[in-house]
């Protein structure tokens, strides 16, 4: 599977800009893609200001992430401002190249900048099987919790979708290391780039990891699409030969 990463910057709560950006750049890329991945709230930035960018899921960007993922037959995912039942979700969607949609809502919400007193948390861990692949796809701040992305599953991919600031960007880089070791999966993060509003730097380290731990493609500092391209065989292989997750503890995990 062939997955595209873009990092870049974002307009500060101006969807319509970073819209016409990130089509731009998907538009530009030549060659077959199975996968696009966008990084968190790729609409808006990191906004603790919902009401400005909220959207709907029958809103302009989810008819908008429909109409590219068919136009270019691409998978598309990204998190953004969804407003549903008067509560605000910081909702990754998983867009199919029919357009079918399925979504994650962020579980793990950042208490540190207010996220948890604005934004409602999910509660379902989402698996997507697309391609003969099942792909786990999380939002930015659940990195730091591995319960919730522990592979009871047997997922393929796990895909962290970021704004994750350039001062802790060390433990960005550990910790996606640390859930491709544990899970042996391929594990893919993508964030961004640049100064938000609140005057935090990011300086995206997206990347990609394979099952031992090893770069799949090395953590990226400047703006671009990068593409990689996953094996399920060597995968498959590797989970045979060293049965690591044959041993996992077994746990109910609580709201």
């Amino acid at each position: 599977m062939k997955i595209a990463l873009i990092q870049s910057s974002l307009v500060w709560e101006n969807p319509k800009a970073n819209r016409n950006y990130f089509e731009e750049k998907i538009n530009a890329i030549t060659e077959k893609i199975d996968l696009i991945a966008l990084p968190e709230m790729f609409t808006t930035g990191f906004t603790m200001n919902p009401e400005a960018v909220t959207e709907a899921m029958g809103g302009e960007t989810v008819l908008w992430l429909q109409s590219l993922a068919k136009a270019k037959k691409v998978a598309i995912t990204g998190s953004l401002v969804i407003k549903e039942n008067n509560n605000f979700y910081n909702r990754l969607v998983f867009v199919f190249p029919s357009g079918e949609i399925q979504f994650y809502d962020k579980r793990h919400l950042f208490s540190l900048a207010g996220e948890d007193k604005v934004y409602t948390a999910g509660d379902q861990k989402l698996i997507v099987d697309y391609l003969g692949w099942k792909i786990c796809p999380l939002i930015c701040y659940d990195l730091r919790f591995p319960v919730f992305a522990r592979n009871a599953e047997d997922y393929d991919v796990l895909i962290y979708v970021a704004n994750w600031p350039k001062t802790r960007v060390q433990a960005w880089d550990i910790l996606l290391k640390a859930r491709s070791v544990e899970n042996m999966c391929y594990t893919v993060g993508v964030n961004r780039i640049g100064f938000d509003n609140n005057h935090f730097e990011h300086v995206g380290h997206s990347q990609a990891i394979d099952f031992l731990g090893n770069y799949v493609l090395e953590p990226k500092e400047i703006e671009g699409v990068f593409i990689v391209e996953l094996s399920k065989e060597k995968l498959l292989e590797t989970r045979k030969k060293l049965g690591f997750l044959n041993d996992r503890d077994s746990f109910e995990l609580k709201s």
